[in-house]
């Protein structure tokens, strides 16, 4: 152990650090880091030979002791008996078709199914909703007209919503549509008004396209589905190549939308496709139109990306002194274990598809990154934004590609190539022709193990449990201290103080931390230009074999031009994709800042309870009302018992908190399986998705009044007359007649009018308020209004932790800004 070693051992955890480590991986009676590798180390070398596995559990987790930490899903899963996949994310491929497959790709619902299945094991997925034909054109099938892919999203997300994936992880997606689709305006509008929440949203750029935006040209929207009378009439045409025109566009007014959109909600994201497919190992093999939600792994049909990360903290050598070093040796002794452990992980993990093992047995890509390089950078002295901590960078990606690419190859030697090798066309690719000449030279000889071997991904809670807070990724260190809030089991809060690493060890060594004595590389994400974010991208891409996930974070005054800017940059400068942040009046601000004296503090954004998805069923009893439903048919007299479990959500209206009480879930009970019936429990199920995922169940009975069957009328309750006599109701199906007593048990309880039209908010919430006199309830002025002079509270999807609205994209993960919870990446 050296100098540095020691010193960082003799830290204590960060008490944030042990809790994330509790909840989040350690499994059974695991308390520590060390328990945690154990298991790691274990499960894996399981997958060797026998009489090596003692060997390769000792070599595993030396790995883990001295820098590689496997992803989130890996630490989580491995060797547990579980069916939870070993694996972050996939690619799910989603055709034109309602069901089955068609041009080799399963049809919209199927693919529902699957990535259902997928989120359940606890895979996050991208999809490419592109095959999906344009709104207004043909479906011959039918005769009728399509709906196009936009509103096929709202269902992905609520199913996103609705399944809890493996280890109570909730799912993440990320939806891409061509920039050539006809409904591309569309896409690009989707989230305008806050929907899609469990949905990443990315537009797939092409050469072609930034080209027509540089020389001001026009672009043309395609599809090959036939478009309807109605767009043939206005223009529609087919091409030449096959391909039906549906309108031609101004590039840069297009551009303009994308940008616009994006500089005022931060999404959509822009992936450039012809680059991830110029860039493409298998470029031979397959095509890529998507990437999994956090964007650092452009896959297949079918794709997974199995991660781990190397932490550069743990390769500096006598930190914040002139002595201070990268240890590149020891990374790179590291790095061969890492690569033999992700390797393995391909074959230990349970797949929730039978297509998604295939795809990767066939090529075995694995995702090798870093995490801690904005601390490591502070520990070393450099500037994360200035051109010697940029060039450091760029070393430590190079050094790891070959050690990464050479240790495949010697994994090739030992137990195979991967099986869709082929040896000149993969050398042949762009990537590969950039390695070193010995590289090839061997690749040649032995083949290569795995077809793909890195790519930087954002590392979310893994940092905190395994890390001591490093920096995410690649990314800058995002703050040096700050306040994280935790609701606890029991309802209380908690609040911990949570500090980088880099700056913890700074601490610990007796720096001063004076402001006017801090050293000038002590420089957070905020601090540094948006340019100097995108040099950093630069830098590493090239070494980079998928691809990065970053995002660059400008200020809210940032120029608008300048903004648009950045993309033509990334573009020209070869990357693969772009994400940026931008606070501003919708989304709100990425860190705390204190107002200036004086200034009075915002308001907070309204967020109606009655729109607010549930993440999950709450612990406990909840309210619910049964109610036994007779009817007659031309068959006779028959009868279902229908019941609506109620729960009390919380929301924000004129600045205030309010609750009110929500219907969570319709249903019958169980043993009723006559062939009506059956239909009539699938109507519950979609009311109970529409109610969690905060749709109008209003709405949503209406529509069921209309459903019509061939058998009859169907009598069911009674309408009440002005002078007080009731005339029986008659329906037009036994659906109908449900939808109806539902109605009437919803205006019992208050939560519809009698009319059947959905109550307001502030009705609901004053009756909720009587029930309950423990809770207060003002819609009169707004009044005082909270304290926001270190959290502003705006506009945000709920945060799991803290249940503030303020959970939005930052650094590639879901990070709320009021407590600080990291979400879903990594």
């Amino acid at each position: 152990m050296n100098a540095s070693e020691g010193l960082i051992n003799s830290m204590m955890p960060q008490e944030v650090s042990n809790d994330v480590l509790i909840e989040k991986y350690a499994k059974g009676n695991e308390q520590s880091v060390f328990e945690v590798r154990r298991r790691v180390a274990e499960a894996l070398a399981r997958w060797e030979p026998e009489s090596q596995r003692s060997h390769f559990a000792e070599q595993f987790m030396w790995a883990q002791e001295h820098g590689f930490i496997p992803g989130g899903r890996i630490n989580s899963a491995v060797g547990l008996d579980t069916n939870a996949t070993l694996i972050n994310c996939f690619v799910q491929p989603v055709g034109d078709s309602v069901t089955g497959i068609e041009d080799g790709l399963p049809g919209i619902y199927t693919a529902l199914a699957q990535s259902a299945e997928t989120m359940r094991r606890g895979g996050g997925v991208g999809y490419d909703f592109s095959a999906i034909r344009p709104a207004g054109s043909v479906v011959k099938g039918t005769g009728s007209r399509a709906s196009g892919p936009v509103p096929y999203l709202a269902l992905f997300d609520a199913s996103c919503r609705t399944v809890e994936s493996a280890g109570a992880r909730r799912g993440a997606q990320m939806g891409v549509l061509r920039i050539s689709h006809p409904d591309i305006e569309r896409f690009i509008a989707a989230k305008d008004g806050g929907e899609l929440s469990c949905f990443n949203l990315s537009i797939g750029v092409t050469d072609e396209f930034m080209e027509a935006v540089e020389r001001g040209g026009t672009f043309d929207l395609v599809h090959k589905a036939e478009p309807g009378e109605e767009l043939i009439a206005a223009g529609a045409s087919k091409r030449a190549d096959g391909l039906w025109v549906y309108r031609q566009v101004q590039a840069r007014e297009l551009w303009d939308k994308v940008m616009h959109s994006t500089y005022d909600h931060a999404e959509p994201g822009v992936l450039f496709v012809d680059r991830m497919n110029a860039e493409n190992n298998l470029w031979y093999a397959e095509k890529l139109s998507a990437t999994n939600p956090c964007g650092e792994q452009p896959l297949p049909a079918y794709g997974c990306c199995d991660l781990g990360s190397l932490n550069l903290t743990q390769f500096v050598r006598n930190p914040f002194s002139a002595e201070a070093s990268f240890d590149f040796d020891m990374m790179r002794r590291v790095i061969p274990v890492a690569v033999r452990m992700l390797d393995l992980v391909l074959d230990a993990t349970v797949w929730p598809l039978e297509e998604q093992a295939a795809e990767a047995k066939a090529k075995r890509r694995i995702g090798l990154g870093f995490l801690g390089l904005g601390s490591a950078l502070i520990m070393l002295g450099l500037r994360y934004d200035a051109e010697d901590g940029r060039a450091l960078a760029s070393t430590i990606a190079r050094e790891m590609r070959d050690a990464a690419y050479r240790a495949s190859i010697e994994l090739a030697r030992e137990k195979g190539a991967f099986p869709l090798f082929d040896v000149d066309a993969y050398l042949n690719g762009r990537f590969v022709g950039r390695l070193p000449a010995d590289l090839q030279e061997a690749i040649r000889a032995h083949g290569i193990r795995n077809s793909h071997l890195l790519s930087i991904a954002p590392t979310g809670t893994i940092t905190l449990a395994f890390a001591d807070n490093a920096s995410n990724g690649i990314e800058p260190v995002y703050a040096l201290t700050y306040q994280r809030t935790k609701l606890m089991p029991d309802g209380s809060k908690r609040q911990y103080e949570v500090q980088d690493h880099a700056w913890r060890l700074f601490v610990h060594r007796g720096g001063d931390v004076a402001p006017d004595a801090l050293p000038a590389h002590f420089v957070t994400a905020l601090q540094m230009s948006a340019a100097d974010h995108l040099k950093m991208m630069t830098a590493v891409q090239p070494f980079v074999d998928t691809a990065i996930s970053k995002t660059v974070n400008v200020p809210a005054d940032y120029p608008y031009d300048d903004f648009k800017g950045l993309y033509a940059a990334a573009w020209r400068a070869g990357l693969k994709g772009m994400a940026t942040y931008r606070p501003n009046a919708v989304l709100g601000s990425v860190l705390s800042v204190t107002p200036e004296e004086g200034t009075a503090p915002p308001v907070p954004a309204d967020d109606d309870p009655l729109r607010k998805p549930f993440d999950r069923r709450p612990d406990g009893i909840l309210e619910a009302v049964t109610s036994k439903i007779p009817y007659g048919t031309q068959e006779g007299i028959k009868s279902c018992y229908l019941t609506v479990s109620f729960m009390p959500v919380s929301g924000l209206v004129g600045g205030k908190e309010v609750t009110i009480e929500r219907p969570f879930e319709f249903f019958m009970p169980a043993g009723q399986r006559s062939e009506s019936q059956q239909w009539i429990t699938a109507s519950m199920r979609l009311l109970s998705l529409a109610a969690r995922a905060g749709g109008s169940v209003a709405k949503a009975l209406e529509d069921m009044r209309k459903v019509v069957w061939e058998k009859g009328p169907v009598r069911c309750g009674h309408l009440k007359k002005q002078n007080g006599t009731q005339a029986p109701m008659f329906h037009e199906s036994e659906v109908a007649a449900v939808g109806f007593m539902l109605q009437r048990l919803l205006i019992q309880r208050g939560f519809l009018d009698a009319e059947g039209k959905q109550v307001p908010v502030a009705d609901l919430a004053r009756a909720y308020a009587a029930r309950n006199q423990d809770l207060a309830c003002d819609f009169e002025a707004p009044g005082s209004v909270p304290d926001l002079q270190h959290h502003q509270v705006t506009g945000g999807s709920k945060c799991p932790e803290c249940g503030a609205p303020a959970l939005r994209k930052v650094d590639g993960c879901q990070r709320c800004e009021s407590c600080s919870y990291i979400g879903s990446c990594g």
